[in-house]
């Protein structure tokens, strides 16, 4: 049997995930902004980051990526909200919402429904932040998640000790330990009580 011509195994070319990666983003110079933007953003240079990620939007508009919309919105409101700037973080938040509203991303409307309270939060506007709280403990509630409903009646009760409503801050701190005591977390339970407590005597 002639196998003079075959070619040995250990000379075919391997493919490298990095080359054909690189060859994609070559092609896609809005995703590629994005990428160099987040890694900007995990170093902390926020400027770049936004610059980054504002020629991202750009590219995604031109070429009509909705969902590269959406991300880089997103990633713009973060970056907003890390330079202070809440007023554009809300506008960057509340753009990406809606797009994820349209496609029914109810995972991503919880995440950006968390940002946009907390940008609120941060402008005073503690009624509105109160508002979307609200609809995530709702949310949480019927997908029975109790680590979502600690994590936001935590957020709840923090904004009405802002308001000055030190008592309703109690009756979220008395929920959170209920939980916990359903789950046989002891200690979390007896500490969220005890803050509970310290607030109603005043």
């Amino acid at each position: 049997m002639e196998t003079a011509n075959i070619q040995p195994l250990s000379t075919l070319g391997r493919v490298d995930p990095q080359k054909l990666r690189d060859e994609a983003l070559k092609k896609d110079p809005a995703k590629r902004d994005y990428l160099e933007g987040r890694e900007m953003y995990k170093q902390g240079d926020y400027a770049q980051a936004g610059m980054a990620f504002h020629n991202a939007l750009k590219g995604f508009e031109e070429s009509g990526n909705e969902q590269g919309v959406a991300n880089a919105s997103d990633r713009l409101g973060d970056v907003c909200l890390a330079r202070e700037s809440y007023a554009d973080a809300l506008t960057n938040y509340q753009r990406a919402y809606e797009i994820c509203e349209k496609e029914e991303d109810s995972f991503s409307i919880l995440a950006l429904n968390k940002k946009i309270a907390a940008v609120y939060k941060k402008l005073g506007e503690l009624d509105k932040a109160l508002e979307i709280l609200f609809d995530m403990m709702e949310h949480y509630q019927l997908t029975k998640n109790p680590k979502g409903m600690v994590d936001i009646l935590t957020v709840v009760a923090e904004v009405y000790l802002e308001k000055g409503q030190s008592q309703k801050a109690a009756d979220a701190y008395r929920t959170i330990s209920s939980i916990h005591k359903n789950f046989k977390h002891k200690r979390m339970s007896e500490q969220f009580f005890a803050r509970a407590d310290e607030l109603s005597r005043g």
